[in-house]
């Protein structure tokens, strides 16, 4: 089997998540390429497709999800994505596993417990039956039906037990926190049912976008197990490789590596971004040092930037000033192609409606 090094997979990595140079494919052929977009926060996929992407525009994204191309809905390691409608349809039943272990957790053991939860179901479907509503809205609702009982908690049950999408106001451009979740039926928003579990999709999806792979790291993204005797079943089908610490990858046998050499340029990332989530051993995209400094935070969402194809240091807003903050040196040249990328990301950021406040004038910080 060959022997793949970290650097190799770094270079693959970017190249399929289109991160070594921006594409001119359009928006929701690169959320089907990437198989899902995360995205629980507004604003956050808009960068992630910006960075991707030639040219994109706000309304490129919004639109999609207001013509139903694109779903927002709990998906994969039961967080919110966007996803392909179509792709919803298999990946929602593929990873459902994951989505009911929720209901196991404390947060909402405590408050279910004795539910009927198949009444508690049907409950959700009748009253979202034609419309939307607030989670909010929805868990007053249920509370008249379930007295005594939390009412954002019952319709956070519902959310996992019946397959239910956002409105496209949810995920409109404008807040970096969500503050307000519009909720109804997936399948009336799709015009389609849920299909059966699709696990050997699941797998093929993800390694066109993250392989090569271990099994390991194909649980981690996709939060669900057992996947090992999906790929065995597979094995004949895929390309086996090892890498430095001799564990076995898979990937597509069509699919083309990188050479390590390949020049990566400075790319900011999102809070959430895939590319960060989408293996078990981060490592090759972020040293475990670096992983660590977020780790207490890290629910919340990081957002980094890249040089030299590495996680190098991370970045926040304030209004309108963008500030770097470094987690290793940097080089004149690098600094120069970290703030050059940094001004195109503050331009985006603002022509998206971003109100600038009086007398603050966009600028990008570097601090140290």
């Amino acid at each position: 089997m060959t022997k793949l090094s970290r650097r190799e997979l770094n270079r693959t990595l970017l190249v399929r998540q289109k991160l070594v140079e921006r594409v001119g494919m359009p928006p929701l052929e690169l959320v089907r390429q990437l198989v899902a977009v995360q995205g629980q926060e507004p604003n956050w996929p808009y960068v992630g497709l910006w960075s991707r992407l030639v040219n994109f525009r706000h309304d490129d994204l919004a639109a999609l999800l207001r013509d139903r191309s694109l779903v927002r809905s709990t998906m994969i390691r039961r967080t919110v994505h966007l996803a392909d409608a179509a792709d919803y349809r298999w990946l929602r039943p593929t990873v459902q596993p994951v989505v009911d272990a929720a209901l196991k957790a404390p947060y909402f053991r405590a408050e279910i417990d004795g539910v009927d939860l198949a009444a508690l179901a049907a409950a959700g479907r009748e009253l979202l039956a034609g419309r939307q509503l607030r989670r909010r809205e929805l868990g007053e609702l249920l509370a008249r039906r379930f007295p005594g009982r939390h009412p954002r908690r019952l319709a956070e049950t519902v959310e996992l037990l019946v397959p239910l999408t956002h409105g496209p106001e949810t995920g409109a451009w404008g807040r970096w926190r969500n503050r307000h979740v519009t909720v109804g039926s997936a399948e009336e928003w799709t015009g389609a049912p849920t299909a059966v579990p699709q696990p050997a999709t699941l797998v093929l999806r993800y390694l066109a976008a993250f392989g090569p792979a271990t099994v390991a790291d194909m649980q981690a993204w996709a939060g669900v197990t057992r996947l090992a005797e999906v790929v065995d079943d597979m094995r004949s089908r895929l390309r086996v490789f090892t890498d430095d610490e001799h564990r076995v990858l898979f990937d597509l046998p069509e699919a083309p590596l990188a050479e390590p050499e390949l020049p990566a340029p400075v790319r900011f990332l999102p809070a959430f971004d895939n590319v960060l989530l989408g293996h078990k051993d981060r490592r090759r995209i972020i040293s475990e040092d670096d992983r660590k400094r977020t780790a207490k935070e890290a629910s919340a969402g990081v957002p980094v930037y890249l040089v030299d194809g590495f996680a190098h240091g991370r970045w926040s807003l304030d209004g309108a000033t963008l500030r770097i903050v470094p987690w290793h040196p940097l080089s004149a040249a690098d600094e120069a192609a970290v703030r050059a990328e940094a001004e195109d990301l503050l331009r985006f950021v603002l022509a998206g409606g971003d109100a600038t406040p009086a007398g603050h004038d966009p600028q990008v910080v570097v601090d140290g």
